[in-house]
């Protein structure tokens, strides 16, 4: 029997299957347990620089693992304020901790309102069939 996926209560998420948490005008995003579980184990991760701006649903970077390489799209338009580091030399973080450890990117938040269009948790468990 499958692993359940773990969709957290206090995110808001995409229909690409990345997440987002907000702490006042900065948001910390990364990929969901239901992606890294589809992905397999993650090998590599392409980063942005920090200062770059991002735009709601816009390819930023790529993930690669075993299976496939994907897309990482931003849940909202801004300026990337920081990168998980970590992330380029235990790109696994994302399979072990994907909600934790396994954050991808920190974007400060050019316009509000975009969050009011991304999936709340209930609303991604019926995307993935949760």
């Amino acid at each position: 029997m499958e692993a359940k996926v773990v969709i957290k209560d206090d995110l808001k998420y995409t229909k690409e299957h990345e997440w987002l948490k907000l702490t006042g005008d900065v948001a910390t995003m990364g990929i969901t347990d239901y992606a890294q579980k589809e992905l397999g184990d993650v090998v590599f991760v392409e980063l942005p620089e920090v200062g770059r701006e991002v735009e709601q649903m816009k390819s930023f970077g790529t993930i690669e693992a075993v299976k496939a390489v994907s897309d990482i799209f931003s849940p909202v338009s801004g300026k990337v304020m920081e990168i998980n580091a970590k992330l380029s030399s235990q790109s696994n973080l994302i399979n072990s901790d994907p909600y934790g450890e396994g954050w991808i990117i920190k974007i400060k938040i050019k316009n509000p309102k975009e969050i009011d269009t991304l999936l709340a948790p209930a609303e991604y468990r019926k995307l993935v069939g949760g």
